[in-house]
């Protein structure tokens, strides 16, 4: 399929740039930075398209949880700091490897501080958007400057002070106040709140509310239309739905909207109501492939549709709108978990395909991603992992699968209310962060016993369940698990048809003139053993 070819080659290609960069993500949480959570962050920047540069403030709010004389903040080098203020007072500071160091002198209380920021420079170019962060400065075909900015795997380091970590997000969200040429339009995250012009320059002041991963507190610039309609969510809201399209690409607009509104509602059928109701729902055309950004979805794809079920199927508009639920409203508090936000995003992408193309398609869909599985590594490789370290295939294709396992052992009824609990329940969203022990705790529960063998077996390690299958007389067999210490729903195949059976690592009797076969459908990522 296109979608797993391209990702793959684009996933091997990111690698070798992340490194060069030497720009991560996550890791294990700096002391200095655990002690506080931010609340809130500012963003007012100035940006020079013609030298390509950025020049401005941040603020940022947050909360220390001990007294402290020390903050730290992550930036990446080439941006360079020019006066640092906490509460108002003028505060000395240094910059190395990244790390924006303030003395605050004497000790501050616990409690609310506010820090400001004067900073600028040449923010890095990213080499492969949008796999590798960093801008993109280019130009529309009409020669217009259009500016884009992808910071997932490197944090939002790349572009302004800010503590690049998972685990915390800014409860109150973002403003973003951006200032450009005049003629160019700024799109960004939340809601338009105010647009002026002064002399050659317009400024745009962009702000959500909610909370907000930092790689998705950016902007993109360029010749762009707003092109707006009302979505009735499932839950009764009246939400914008808008394209932020190139002015020459206008006669594409309708059409995108159109799967637009269709792809939601997909969404909201299985995940709930569209997440972000007082903001927006929007895709912004960009010049790279794509990207997830709360409520401003990057896209790319040229309005390249093909067909699922005879009506028009983006692939990539669709994987990057499921986002909003996973990764955005759902998030993991340690990139070893990424697999929660691209693994069951994927996951949603194939049950588009049963829902337009039925049932057989989706099982032929799960059985190609079964094949393309890699296990070169575990999909969660550990805990408290920088993104280079579990940025992978297998967190898609082998997550995703996973997820149609625990649908088979789970039933469609147990499994779709427990995945929907999931996207829904105040404990594992919005400012909640997740890990998978807390996904393994709530498909557990929903099973009625313990999921942790299942779960560690497919996303802690490499192996495949491993089935032995031994005649022990004619027309007689044993199946047994070798590699599972729990029991396991498995269809099996013999002479009267397929029957779900329970399999443990004791042997299970049964009586067949032909030999048994195990999972036919594939529902597992197996080993079969006939002795």
């Amino acid at each position: 399929m296109i979608t797993r070819v391209l990702l793959v080659v684009a996933m091997l290609t990111t690698a070798s740039f992340a490194e060069a960069q030497n720009l991560k993500s996550g890791g294990v949480l700096k002391a200095e930075q655990a002690i506080y959570d931010v609340r809130h962050y500012a963003l007012s920047l100035t940006v020079d398209i013609e030298s390509k540069s950025i020049v401005g403030s941040v603020e940022i709010d947050i909360i220390t949880k001990d007294t402290t004389s020390l903050l730290l903040f992550d930036l990446v080098h080439l941006l360079k700091v020019k006066k640092v203020w906490v509460n108002g007072k003028a505060k000395p500071f240094s910059q190395a490897n990244d790390l924006l160091r303030i003395n605050c002198k004497r000790i501050l209380a616990a409690g609310k501080v506010k820090v400001k920021v004067d900073y600028g420079g040449k923010p890095g170019v990213s080499e492969n958007p949008p796999w590798s962060g960093g801008f993109t400065w280019s130009e529309d075909s009409l020669g217009n400057p259009w500016v884009a900015i992808t910071c997932e795997s490197e944090g939002a380091k790349v572009l302004f002070p800010c503590k690049d970590h998972p685990s915390d997000e800014p409860n109150e969200g973002a403003d973003l106040i951006i200032t450009v040429p005049k003629g160019l339009y700024v799109a960004g995250p939340g809601l338009l709140v105010k647009q002026s012009a002064k002399g050659s320059q317009e400024t745009f002041h962009w702000r959500t509310k909610y909370t907000i991963n930092n790689y998705s507190i950016l902007f993109n610039i360029g010749k762009y239309l707003r092109v707006s309609r009302m979505y009735r969510t499932s839950g009764g809201h009246s939400v914008p739905l808008e394209f932020y399209v190139l002015q020459n690409h206008r006669q594409h607009a309708d059409r995108l909207l159109n799967f637009l509104e269709r792809a939601v509602k997909h969404e909201e059928k299985f995940f709930g109501e569209y997440p972000w109701i007082d903001d927006k729902i929007a895709v912004c055309e960009t010049p790279h492939l794509g990207m997830e950004h709360q409520t401003l979805n990057a896209y790319g794809n040229k309005f390249r549709y093909t067909k699922s079920g005879g009506k028009d199927l983006d692939w990539l508009l669709l994987h990057e709108l499921g986002h909003e639920w996973w990764g955005n409203k759902v998030t993991a508090n340690d990139w070893a978990d990424m697999w929660i936000q691209e693994g069951i995003c994927a996951f949603g992408d194939a049950l588009y395909t049963e829902e337009y193309e039925g049932k057989d398609a989706y099982l032929l869909r799960m059985q190609a991603t079964a094949i393309s599985t890699q296990n070169h590594q575990p999909v969660v490789p550990g805990k408290n992992l920088d993104s280079d370290a579990v940025y992978q295939p297998d967190i898609y294709g082998k997550g995703a699968f996973f997820m149609h396992t625990l649908r088979y052992m789970l039933g469609d009824d147990k499994f779709f209310s427990t995945l929907k609990k999931l996207a829904t329940d105040g404990r594992y969203t919005f400012d909640n962060l997740i890990d998978t022990d807390d996904v393994e705790g709530l498909f557990s529960g929903a099973y009625g016993e313990s999921l942790k063998p299942v779960f560690d077996l497919y996303l802690r390690s490499i192996m495949k369940l491993e089935v032995i299958v031994r005649q022990v007389s004619p027309g007689d067999y044993e199946l047994r698990l070798v590699n599972m210490t729990s029991s396991l729903p498995i269809d099996v195949v013999t002479d009267n048809g397929k029957k779900r059976m329970t399999l443990r690592g004791s042997p299970l009797k049964i009586s067949s003139t032909t030999a048994p076969v195990i999972d036919p459908d594939l529902y597992y990522l197996k080993k079969v053993i006939y002795e």
